[in-house]
C-alpha cells in the first residue's frame, strides 16, 4: 500500500469516525424526551453506545474516541450532561467547560518549569558579629 493511499485511509477512518460521533450526539439531543418507541429506541442506542465500554468492532465509542484524540470520559460527560439542559444551557456549559479547559492549558503552559540540575548553588556570606 502506498503513503498516500494509507493517509487517505486514515483521513477517511477519522471522517467515518467524527460523522458517528455527531450522529450519536444529535441522536441523544433530538430523542432524549421521546414517547414514540421509534424514537425511544434511537435514543437508547445511541446512549448505550456512548456508555459502551466494548473496543472489540472498529467503531466502537473507545475507538472513535481514540481515532479522534478524544477523552472518552469528556466526551460522555459532555454528551449525556447537556441532555436535560435546553439549547441556551447546553450552549453556555460548552463555554464553561472550554474556559476551564483553556485555563488548565494557560497554567500549564505559563507554569516555570523546575529543572533541578540547572540551579544556581545559594553562596552563604559569613559576617563577623
Amino acid at each position: 500500500m502506498k503513503a498516500n493511499d494509507t493517509n487517505n485511509y486514515e483521513r477517511s477512518q477519522r471522517e467515518l469516525a467524527d460523522g458517528v460521533l455527531k450522529q450519536a450526539a444529535r441522536d441523544l439531543r433530538r430523542f432524549h424526551g421521546a414517547v414514540s418507541a421509534i424514537e425511544r429506541e434511537l435514543y437508547l442506542d445511541a446512549y448505550r453506545w456512548v456508555m459502551s465500554d466494548d473496543f472489540t468492532w472498529p467503531f466502537s465509542f473507545l475507538n472513535v474516541c481514540d481515532l479522534l484524540n478524544l477523552s472518552p470520559e469528556d466526551v460522555r460527560q459532555e454528551l449525556v450532561s447537556d441532555l436535560s439542559l435546553g439549547a441556551f444551557s447546553q450552549w453556555a456549559g460548552r463555554c464553561r467547560r472550554a474556559a476551564r479547559r483553556l485555563q488548565h492549558l494557560l497554567v500549564r503552559v505559563t507554569q516555570p518549569r523546575h529543572n533541578v540540575s540547572a540551579a544556581k548553588p545559594v553562596e552563604f556570606v559569613h559576617t563577623s558579629h
